[in-house]
């Protein structure tokens, strides 16, 4: 399978899937408008895709978050099947994200090296 047509897959999976978030579709409390999808990643033979989540606020409970979209994985899957034209829905591994968390660190240790 062409390499474009994966990573346009996991782009259009990446957009439905916020939108589902932040249309609050999704209907566990653990799932929040807090929680941002940032990466997803699909497999060769579309059988999987891992799906990065990066919460915003540090104290919302990113974890929960995540353990609620897993629950919620079916769901979201027949959400992506109702709105992809492909045979083939790959299921839903979510995954923690820390990579905002740990630039917003790095930001705030290079400012306090400029700022004696």
């Amino acid at each position: 399978m062409a390499e474009y047509r994966i990573e346009r897959v996991g782009r259009l999976i990446q957009e439905k899937i916020s939108t589902l978030i932040l249309e609050g579709r999704i209907k566990d409390p653990r799932v929040n408008s807090f929680l941002s999808i940032t990466r997803v990643s699909v497999s060769r033979d579309l059988a999987w895709a891992d799906v990065s989540v990066s919460c915003i606020r540090a104290d919302s409970g990113g974890g929960k978050g995540i353990e609620g979209l897993q629950n919620a994985a079916g769901f979201i899957q027949a959400q992506l099947g109702a709105a992809m034209r492909i045979r083939k829905i790959p299921r839903l591994r979510f995954h923690r994200d820390t990579s905002i968390g740990e630039g917003f660190d790095l930001v705030k240790k290079i400012e306090s090296l400029g700022n004696p």
